[in-house]
C-alpha cells in the first residue's frame, strides 16, 4: 500500500547523484537489498489527463527504524530522477511497500557483489549486513565511467579499513587512472583465485548478462549467482 513519508534530508555525492534520507511514521520492514517505489502524478499532455508514474529506488541502508536512504542519479530525459532531483528537504513524497529478489541467501559463504552505476544501490545494504552477520570474505567489485562519478567511494573504502575480510576494487571505463580499466566484470579472475562463492549481480541488463554468462564460463554454477532475475529479458540476442 502506499504511504507518505518526509525528506530528511538531502545530501549531493556525485554531481548527478543525490542521497536522500525520507523519513515515515511506522518503521520500514524490508531486507537488505529490496527496493521501494517513489509514486507521482504529471501531466500527460498526450492523453489530457494526468499519469501516474512509479519508479523503483533501492534502500542503501539495513532496516530498524523509520528511515531509508535513497540515492537517486538524475537523468536529464528521466521523469522520477529529475522529479526527486528537484525535491527539497521537508517536502513529502508517496512510497511503496519494498520488495524485489535480490536479497543475501547465505551469510555462511564468501561473497562477491558486482555492480556498475546506480546499480551499486542494493549492494551497499545487502555488504552492511554482511560484515555484520557474515562469517566469510567478501569481494567488491564496483564500475563506473570516471572518479567523480564513483557512489559511497569513502564509505567503501572505509569499511575495507575497519574489516579485513573486505576488499573492493574500482574500475573505470572511461578514465586512465591508476586502477583497473574497462568493463568491472572482466577483473573478477583476475583479484580471486577460489571462485567457490556466491556472486550477488546488479547494474544496467546487459552487464548483469555479460557478468553471468562470464561466471558462467568461469564455471560458477547458476545456483551460486544472484541478481533482480529480469535482465535476461531486456537484453536482445
Amino acid at each position: 500500500m502506499p504511504f507518505e513519508a518526509t525528506i530528511t534530508s538531502i545530501h549531493r555525492m556525485t554531481p548527478r547523484v543525490k542521497q536522500f534520507v525520507i523519513e515515515a511514521d511506522d518503521e520500514f520492514d524490508f531486507e537488505p537489498g529490496q527496493h521501494t517505489t517513489v509514486r507521482f502524478e504529471r501531466d500527460d499532455p498526450d492523453e489530457g489527463e494526468d499519469e501516474q508514474v512509479v519508479r523503483p529506488y533501492t534502500a542503501t541502508n539495513t532496516p530498524g527504524g523509520e528511515r531509508i536512504t535513497l540515492a537517486i542519479k538524475r537523468y536529464d530525459g528521466g521523469t522520477a530522477s529529475v522529479y526527486m532531483h528537484e525535491r527539497e528537504t521537508g517536502d513529502t513524497i508517496t512510497l511503496g511497500d519494498l520488495g524485489g529478489n535480490l536479497t543475501l541467501q547465505n551469510t555462511d559463504e564468501d561473497v562477491v557483489f558486482v555492480s556498475t552505476g546506480t546499480g551499486i544501490t542494493p549492494m551497499m545494504a545487502m555488504l552492511k549486513q554482511y560484515l555484520e552477520a557474515g562469517t566469510g570474505e567478501t569481494q567488491f567489485f564496483y564500475g563506473e565511467k570516471n572518479q567523480e562519478d564513483i557512489m559511497y567511494r569513502e564509505t567503501l573504502d572505509q569499511l575495507a579499513t575497519e574489516h579485513e575480510t573486505l576488499s573492493v576494487v574500482y574500475s573505470l571505463s572511461e578514465e586512465d587512472w591508476d586502477g583497473p580499466t574497462g568493463h568491472v566484470q572482466d577483473h573478477i579472475e583476475g583479484y580471486l583465485d577460489d571462485l567457490d562463492r556466491d556472486f550477488y549481480v546488479c547494474g544496467v541488463p546487459q552487464m548483469v548478462v555479460d557478468t553471468k554468462d562470464r561466471l558462467d564460463g568461469l564455471g560458477v554454477p547458476d545456483d551460486r549467482v544472484f541478481s533482480e532475475g529480469w535482465e535476461d529479458g531486456e537484453v536482445e540476442d
